[in-house]
C-alpha cells in the first residue's frame, strides 16, 4: 500500500495542470481572435489610404501629360477639356472601381478656369493663329488641383473588404480547427486519468479482498474491526458508482465537443470530482492501514496466547503456497525467508509478486536479470514493497522456480547463496 502515494500524487498533479492549460488556451484563443479582427480593420483602413495615395500619383501623371497641348492644334481650352474628359471616361479606376476624382485646371495666372470637373467652359469659336498663340502664351503652362478619394461603399473598397474578409475567415477557420484539436487532446488526457483511477480502484478491491479473507479467520472478539472493513468496502463501491457517473458525463461531453467553452467548464468540474474521489480513496487507504496495524497487533497477541510453534506456521505456509500456486516451484529456503519477513504487509506484497509469476502476467514479464553470477545461472529478480526482492528462474518441471526471498540490505549474502546453486 505504500506504493500508491506516488501514483496518486502524479494523477492529482496531471489533473490540476489540465484546468490551467485549458484556461490559458481559452485566453490565448480570445486574444488571437481579437488581434485578428483589429488587424483586419487596421489593414483595411491603411489599404484605403495607400490606394488613395497611389491613385493620386497615377492621375497626377495622367493630367500632366494631358496638359501638354499645342496652340497649333486648336484652342487651348478645348484641347485641355477634351483630353481630361477622355481621361476620366477611360479610367477603369473611376468607371469600375468607383474612385472619386476631382480635377480643376487653371491658366498660368491661376484664375482663368480651363476645366472644372464636369462643367463645360466655352472656348472661342474661331481663333486665328496669332490669337491662338496669344492665348497659349497667356494660359500656359496651366496649373491644376487634384483630389482623389476611395469611398467605403465603392467597388474598389468593397473588393478590398471582401478579400481581407476572406483572409480573416480562412485564418480563423484554421485557428478554430487547431483549438478543437487541442480540446480533443485535453479530453483524451482526462479520460486517461479517469482510467488510471479506475485501475487503482480495482487494485484496492483486490487488497481489500485479501484483508477480508484474513479477517474471516480472526477471533470473534475482532469482528467489530471486520465490520469496519466491510463499511469501507461499501464506501469503495459508492466511489466506484461516482466514477461510473463521471464516465457517463464524459461521454455526454464528448458528443458536444464542438461547444469548446462549455466543454472546458464541464471538464474542470470533472477533474475536481476526480480529485475529490482520489482524496476519498487516500483517506480510506489510511484507515485500512490503521486497521491492518490493529489486526497485526491483535494477531500477535492471539498467537502468543495460543503458543503456536514456528515450525507449524512454516509448514502451513509451505502447504498454502504449493496448493495455491501450482505453476511455481518453491525451494525450502523460500518458505523460511517468507516466514521470516514477520510483517504481514510484507508477506502480502511478497505473495502478490508470486501470484504475478503464477499468472505469468505482464507485470511479471518486466524482470531484470541478476548480475554478478556465474554464466550458467539465469536468475531474475522481481521487486516488491520497495526494498523486497524475489529471486527466481525457469522451473525444472513447472513454469517458474522461486529460489530466494530477500531484501536490499541482504543482497550480498543472497548473491553468495545463489552463486553456489548448481544450475538455475
Amino acid at each position: 500500500m505504500a506504493e500508491t502515494a506516488p501514483a496518486k500524487s502524479g494523477l492529482l498533479a496531471s489533473s490540476a495542470a489540465e484546468p490551467d492549460e485549458a484556461n490559458l488556451g481559452g485566453l490565448r484563443s480570445f486574444r488571437i481572435i481579437g488581434l485578428s479582427i483589429f488587424a483586419f480593420a487596421a489593414v483595411y483602413v491603411v489599404s484605403l489610404d495607400v490606394t488613395e495615395i497611389l491613385l493620386q500619383r497615377h492621375f497626377a501623371a495622367q493630367i500632366e501629360r494631358a496638359l501638354l497641348v499645342s496652340p497649333a492644334d486648336g484652342p487651348i481650352t478645348s484641347q485641355i477639356q477634351s483630353r481630361i474628359q477622355q481621361l476620366v471616361r477611360s479610367s477603369r479606376w473611376i468607371q469600375l472601381g468607383e474612385a472619386r476624382v476631382s480635377i480643376h485646371v487653371y491658366g498660368a495666372d491661376g484664375i482663368t478656369p480651363l476645366y472644372l470637373e464636369d462643367r463645360f467652359i466655352p472656348a472661342p469659336e474661331t481663333l486665328d493663329p496669332v490669337a491662338s498663340m496669344t492665348e497659349a502664351v497667356r494660359l500656359l503652362p496651366a496649373s491644376y488641383s487634384l483630389e482623389v478619394s476611395v469611398p467605403p461603399t465603392g467597388n474598389l473598397a468593397v473588393a478590398m473588404l471582401i478579400a481581407y474578409g476572406a483572409i480573416l475567415i480562412t485564418s480563423l477557420f484554421f485557428h478554430n480547427r487547431a483549438v478543437t484539436a487541442r480540446d480533443s487532446r485535453l479530453l483524451e488526457s482526462a479520460l486517461t486519468a479517469r482510467d488510471a483511477t479506475v485501475r487503482r480502484t480495482e487494485t484496492i478491491a483486490e487488497e481489500l479482498k485479501v484483508v477480508r479473507e484474513r479477517l474471516s479467520k480472526l477471533e470473534p472478539t475482532e469482528q467489530s474491526q471486520a465490520e469496519e472493513i466491510r463499511e469501507l468496502q461499501r464506501e469503495r463501491l459508492i466511489l466506484r458508482g461516482k466514477l461510473s457517473d463521471l464516465a457517463e458525463r464524459e461521454a455526454e461531453l464528448r458528443q458536444s465537443a464542438a461547444r469548446s467553452i462549455e466543454l472546458d467548464q464541464e471538464r474542470q468540474a470533472l477533474e475536481e470530482l476526480l480529485e475529490e474521489a482520489s482524496d476519498d480513496l487516500t483517506s480510506k487507504e489510511d484507515e485500512i492501514r490503521e486497521l491492518q496495524a490493529s489486526l497485526k497487533t491483535a494477531s500477535k497477541k492471539a498467537g502468543e496466547g495460543r503458543g503456536g510453534s514456528r515450525t507449524r506456521a512454516v509448514e502451513q505456509l509451505a502447504r498454502r503456497l504449493r496448493t495455491l500456486y501450482k505453476t511455481v516451484e518453491f525451494d525450502d529456503r523460500v518458505i523460511q525467508d517468507m516466514h521470516a519477513l514477520g510483517d504481514e504487509t510484507m508477506k502480502l506484497k511478497a505473495e502478490e509478486g508470486i501470484k504475478r509469476l503464477a499468472d505469468d502476467s505482464e507485470l511479471a514479464s518486466i524482470r531484470r536479470k541478476v548480475g554478478g553470477l556465474p554464466p550458467q545461472l539465469s536468475i531474475y529478480e522481481l521487486g516488491f514493497a520497495g526494498k523486497g526482492r524475489i529471486y527466481y528462474s525457469r522451473g525444472r518441471n513447472l513454469r517458474y522456480r522461486v529460489l530466494l526471498i530477500g531484501a536490499k540490505n541482504s543482497q550480498k549474502t543472497d548473491l553468495e547463496y545463489l552463486s553456489r546453486l548448481p544450475s538455475a
